[in-house]
């Protein structure tokens, strides 16, 4: 089976009070700290309003990740397409692949917030289908074409990139919600989706609809998808125990719930919680949670229920919040890295099946430890050494150091 890469997507979704700078750093310790735990990829998105996501550029947080990092994969999640000119994106991709040694992901989407389009004073009607029209400008240029284009928000005579990307091909990848236009976009290019309404009990039960939308698009234009190029984004607060868990998170949790989802974005049938208990047991104890607030073993589960309902996927990609302290939420990150990763993947198969042999074998490793009392006793130094430096005092493994007691009384 195919290795399930890991990330974590940063909107981000701070609570109003912080300082901005301390925030920036917080996010980019973060980041830093996720490529040492060995995480595959980091996302973080483009917003104008909303005053929780405070990310003008993701292509300029993320050259900074990039200095931090060595190995994580950096994309943009994402670049808002109708809000700029497609050869000004194309060059700022091709810097950052530069600047990240050939890890940038340009991920992009039409625009999520309502209120970013209309500071900027455009139509939501036009919105995706700019951004179809942005990614096809797009790729030519990094193809190397010199594209010569009039479209009624943007042109470019004689257009070509002075520098091409570092990577061979920089991987494309389109937002996904709930409508099909995302994975429908993704099929007619042939390119990596990552669904963002599979926060929600309807994203997450509608995913194996939503690839089939992208599949039909494929067909439909002579390309193909891939699985491994599917991330789905999840939400989780991790620790020792579901209690700890639920303490660290609830508060966190219903303010976020509250003042943002509800307080500010005014989500349609959304109501306040009344207490972080409420929350806790509304956001991941409900029947299709697509949150999780418990263990390692919680998270697992989760994971290979969302692999059977969708059909598989390539990575998942969990989302940052601020639900807990700083100090529990790096926590958080750090016990999915250690427990989570490796039972999904299969890194500690090995070690079970070796133990459960040596368990199970012991009468066939029994004449190790006869030979190695036999060379002691022959010596009769070595054996009234061995009577002060006996078993627990020096590297000899129990199971193989004499018995001097029984050796006596033989003699």
């Amino acid at each position: 089976m195919a290795r399930l890469k890991f990330g974590a997507f940063l909107a981000p979704h701070h609570p109003i009070g912080e300082h901005p700078m301390l925030q920036f750093r917080r996010d980019l310790d973060l980041v830093e700290q996720l490529d040492a735990l060995g995480y595959d990829e980091f996302w973080c998105g483009e917003h104008h309003s909303s005053g929780w996501e405070m990310i003008a550029s993701p292509e300029m947080f993320l050259a900074a990740a990039g200095e931090r990092t060595k190995r994580i994969k950096l994309g943009t999640g994402v670049v808002s397409l109708p809000y700029h000119h497609p050869f000004n994106v194309a060059q700022r991709m091709v810097q950052l692949d530069h600047m990240t040694g050939g890890r940038a992901i340009f991920g992009s989407g039409p625009g999520a917030l309502a209120s970013d389009a209309h500071t900027l004073g455009i139509d939501p009607m036009t919105q995706r289908d700019r951004q179809d029209e942005a990614i096809g400008i797009i790729r030519r240029l990094f193809n190397g074409e010199r594209v010569t284009a009039k479209s009624d928000w943007f042109t470019m005579n004689d257009a070509a990139l002075q520098i091409l990307p570092l990577q061979e091909e920089m991987p494309f990848v389109v937002a996904s919600q709930i409508s099909p236009s995302g994975m429908t976009l993704a099929g007619k290019y042939g390119i990596g989706i990552i669904s963002l309404g599979s926060m929600t009990t309807q994203g997450l039960m509608s995913l194996q609809q939503q690839w089939q939308f992208a599949e039909d698009a494929a067909r439909k234009h002579g390309t193909t998808v891939s699985r491994a190029d599917w991330r789905v984004l999840l939400t989780w607060h991790i620790a020792e125990t579901r209690e700890q868990a639920r303490r660290e998170a609830g508060a966190g949790l219903m303010r976020w719930h509250n003042e943002y989802n509800v307080g500010t974005l005014q989500r349609p049938g959304l109501t306040a919680f009344s207490s972080p208990d409420e929350a806790v047991d509304k956001t991941a104890f409900v029947e299709g949670a697509a949150s999780v607030i418990g263990t390692p073993d919680d998270l697992v589960k989760m994971i290979k229920n969302v692999m059977q309902v969708s059909g598989g996927v390539g990575a998942v990609i969990g989302f940052v919040h601020d639900w807990a302290n700083p100090e529990n939420t790096r926590r958080s990150w750090d016990m999915v890295a250690r427990y989570v990763v490796p039972e999904i993947n299969g890194y500690i198969d090995g070690l079970r099946r070796s133990q459960k042999f040596v368990i199970e074998n012991r009468a066939i490793f029994e004449r190790a430890g006869q030979a190695v009392m036999a060379k002691i006793m022959e010596n009769e130094k070595a054996a009234e050494a061995l009577k002060v430096t006996g078993p627990g005092r020096v590297a000899i493994p129990a199971v193989n150091a004499p018995d001097l007691q029984k050796e006596a009384a033989k003699r």
